[in-house]
């Protein structure tokens, strides 16, 4: 059965030069006009279509791929906007609204917002919201200390920045535990440093414990091997440098170096560190 808000395997009824026709089942038979048609198609053929209401909740489809699934957040730009709300952009043929009761601020044009997007049970059109507390859960189950999940980063405060994990949750990044700058609308891969008695959510970024130590070991004799046997990066080095070269703190940098220093594998010298010739 063709489902709105999501992709479908249908069958291809017939081919016309201004696009092709496929079943639609109970919604009958739908056009999908050639400048939406991405791929090969032929009379008979199972496609994948994702299916929409218009401004008219008449079903329609198209063989584009959306920015964003119902389900999802993402961060996306405004289109225009109007008394009921604003449009934003999605990649998709048309766009879609959310309303000015699901705007956490008021949306301006050309600006882009963190939208949690989903399919209204009532209307059946696709929507967005930017009160992500409404449909994302603060105390996410389910998880575990040190797994490794998807962020997006949703807001800044004084103290960090506010995360959205796998789609389904909300978590926080304390400023203390980062050695990067984060741009809102970022996707990034962080781990679950904190499951705190409330339920709620602490992350960080850094692969934890000893596993980490090894991979960073790994990634500085790489780094050095290539940069033919010597590297100007030492314990003294800016942070923000040594996070750019090996995704990680000073902390485990400096570790990572003293085991293989002790494994007899690198030099320690005042302007750099040096590969041990065997």
């Amino acid at each position: 059965m063709a489902t709105i808000g999501c992709f479908n395997k249908l069958k291809v009824t017939r081919c016309i030069t201004a696009g092709i026709y496929v079943d639609g089942g109970p919604l009958g038979e739908l056009k999908i006009p050639g400048w939406d048609v991405t791929g090969k198609a032929e009379k008979g053929d199972l496609i994948d279509v994702f299916l929409l209401l218009d401004s008219e909740d008449r079903p329609v489809a198209t063989m584009r791929k959306p920015l964003v699934m119902p389900g999802e957040v993402a961060l996306l730009k405004v289109a225009a906007v109007e008394s009921a709300g604003a449009l934003l952009e999605w990649g998709m043929p048309k766009q879609f609204l959310v309303l000015a009761s699901e705007q956490q601020q008021k949306m301006v044009k050309g600006f882009s917002y963190v939208v949690y997007v989903h399919l209204d049970p009532k209307t059946r059109r696709i929507t967005g919201s930017t009160k992500l507390e409404k449909y994302l859960t603060v105390k996410p189950g389910g998880l575990q200390l040190n797994q490794e999940v998807e962020l997006l980063v949703c807001d800044q405060s004084d103290l960090g920045y506010r995360a959205v994990i796998n789609n389904s949750g909300l978590g926080f990044l304390y400023n203390n535990d980062l050695f990067q700058k984060l741009k809102v609308g970022q996707k990034i891969t962080g781990y679950i440093k904190n499951i705190r008695e409330d339920g709620r959510v602490d992350l960080y970024l850094q692969k934890p414990g000893f596993e980490k130590i090894v991979d960073i070991g790994d990634q500085i004799l790489a780094k050095i091997k290539a940069n033919g046997g010597f590297l100007a990066v030492t314990d003294k080095s800016p942070a923000e440098e040594i996070y750019q070269l090996f995704a990680t703190s000073k902390k485990n940098y400096k570790k990572a170096i003293g085991g293989l220093y002790k494994k007899g594998l690198v030099l320690l010298e005042e302007t750099g560190i040096r590969l041990v010739k065997k």
